[in-house]
């Protein structure tokens, strides 16, 4: 089983549909909303060199920055 951590917000479209698509293939994740965490935010614009972008998926310990339901049906087959 993968360790993947979701970061995004609740107002956002794309991590909407991100959770969505993991619910429905039955995959554990933890969603971190990154609204009113300084941290999550720092972590978010770290790995998107400075940018917020969300959502970024943090799997098994690598970024995976908005990667879309193509890249998510990729990353989980």
């Amino acid at each position: 089983m993968k360790d993947v951590k979701v970061y995004g917000a609740d107002w956002c479209y794309d991590c909407i549909t991100a959770k969505k698509f993991l619910d429905s293939k039955n995959i554990a994740f933890e969603y971190i909303d990154i609204s009113d965490n300084e941290t999550a935010i720092a972590f978010i614009e770290k790995v998107n060199n400075g940018k917020r972008i969300i959502p970024t998926l943090l799997i098994d310990g690598e970024s995976h920055t908005n990667p879309g339901i193509a890249g998510l049906i990729n990353l989980f087959k």
